[in-house]
């Protein structure tokens, strides 16, 4: 071994900025051994060694928060009928190829219903339906005591993305076929997700 001792390495000055702060707040036993802190400023950098390669520069750390999962694909637009089908739903030369009424139905009773209807109509190949949610109170208001509920909070869960997969588009039914207290909705063919 030889007799030379090895040179004991100095923080760099972010290392002594760090145990400063780590520091700061401790009690030392003897007061007399207390360290001053070290202003970023005034921080020493320790003269290189002779021969030695200088200190690699500080990596960056990455962040520790986890990554926000990307933003679902926007869905798309819910699409009326087609002026031509109106017509020839309100003349009756159109039929419907399916109907469902949650007429005396929960809200929680309907929306299970409605999104069992609407996926067998799509299983079988429907493309209209018919939903009836009644009018409402008297003369197809929607009155204070809670009647017409279904009036007003199905058509919200047909906009829902929950049923996108299922709906391209809805809209109020002529007089013939209940007026205000039904929508027209059109099926979306099996297989074409969101868009």
């Amino acid at each position: 071994m030889t007799g030379r001792r090895r040179r004991a390495r100095q923080p760099s000055p972010d290392e002594r900025r760090l145990w400063a702060q780590v520091t700061a707040d401790v009690t030392p036993l003897e007061p007399s051994r207390r360290a001053k802190p070290v202003p970023a400023e005034e921080a020493p950098t320790p003269p290189p060694v002779a021969g030695s390669k200088p200190p690699p520069a500080p990596r960056a750390v990455a962040s520790m928060r986890p990554k926000a999962p990307p933003a679902p694909p926007p869905l798309a637009p819910l699409a009326p009928l087609e002026p031509r089908q109106r017509r020839k739903l309100a003349r009756g030369t159109r039929a419907i190829d399916a109907r469902i009424d949650l007429h005396g139905l929960t809200q929680a009773e309907a929306h299970v219903r409605l999104r069992g209807f609407l996926s067998q109509a799509q299983a079988q190949g429907c493309s209209l339906v018919l939903v009836i949610t009644g009018k409402g109170g008297p003369g197809g208001s929607l009155s204070a005591d809670g009647r017409g509920i279904l009036r007003r909070v199905v058509p919200q869960w047909l906009s829902f993305a929950e049923f996108r997969p299922l709906v391209v588009g809805f809209e109020e039914a002529h007089a013939g076929h209940g007026g205000g207290g039904a929508l027209y909705v059109r099926v979306r063919k099996a297989g074409r997700g969101r868009t």
